[in-house]
C-alpha cells in the first residue's frame, strides 16, 4: 500500500524540485520517494496551480465523491426493485 505523505512535505518537495538545483532522481533518493512519485508530485501542483491542464485536487475529490455516491444509489435502486417485485408478487398471488 502506497505511504501517504504530509501535505507539507510534498509542498517542500515541489518547491525543491521546481529550482532545478538537483536532477528529480537525485532529489527523490535524497527525500526517500520514488522519482515518479516526486514527478507526478509535481505535475499535479501544476495542475492546481493552473499552469497545466488537468483536474484539480479538489476535483478529483468531488469526482471520488460523487462516484462513490452514485454507486450506493444505484444498490438502492437495485433493491428497491428486488422489493417491489416481491411485493407485487404477493399482491397478485392468491393465498
Amino acid at each position: 500500500m502506497a505511504t501517504r505523505y504530509p501535505q507539507e512535505f510534498r509542498q517542500r518537495a515541489v518547491e525543491l524540485a521546481r529550482q532545478h538545483e538537483k536532477p528529480i532522481v537525485q532529489l527523490a533518493s535524497d527525500l526517500g520517494v520514488s522519482d515518479q512519485t516526486l514527478r507526478n508530485w509535481v505535475q499535479q501542483a501544476d495542475i492546481d496551480e493552473g499552469r497545466r491542464a488537468g483536474l484539480t485536487t479538489e476535483e478529483r475529490k468531488e469526482l471520488v465523491r460523487l462516484r462513490r455516491e452514485n454507486r450506493v444509489l444505484q444498490m438502492e435502486i437495485e433493491i428497491l426493485k428486488h422489493a417491489s417485485a416481491y411485493f407485487a408478487r404477493e399482491n397478485v398471488l392468491p393465498k
